[in-house]
């Protein structure tokens, strides 16, 4: 009995040596292992369900920075933000923000950031 490629999403993998299997042409029956030359039907490229997820900040958009956690913290006379945000410079993951127009009316505001941890800033345009 022959055994069948290991899959890994959508990649198929030569049981025998582990060599990336290519994916049939036409209406190949099999696919030969190019290292080993095992043979695999192709058949086993057939109903492959593929899950993808992505991290929740792989996408910026300015509708998650509004979603984010935010904690107000009062300093003398000027009220800041804090946000669950993670510092470019030292990866602490809490910054102050504060939210202001520096283009034109027409254009999104500009967010500036300071890191809670090492007082780095960055800002991202909205």
């Amino acid at each position: 009995m022959s055994t069948l490629a290991h899959k890994i999403g959508s990649l198929l993998f030569c049981p025998r040596c582990g060599t990336l299997l290519h994916l049939p042409l036409g209406n190949e029956p099999n696919v030969v292992c190019e290292q080993c030359g095992h043979v695999e039907p192709a058949s086993s490229y057939e109903n492959n369900e593929i899950t993808t997820h992505s991290h929740p900040d792989a996408f910026p958009s300015s509708l998650r920075q509004k979603r984010k956690t935010r904690t107000k913290i009062h300093e003398a006379s000027e009220s800041l933000l804090k946000v669950a945000e993670t510092c470019p410079e030292c990866g602490h993951t809490e910054a102050y923000t504060k939210e202001i127009q520096m283009r034109s009316a027409d254009e999104g505001s500009t967010i500036l950031y300071t890191c809670v941890q090492c007082k780095y800033g960055w800002r991202v345009n909205n």
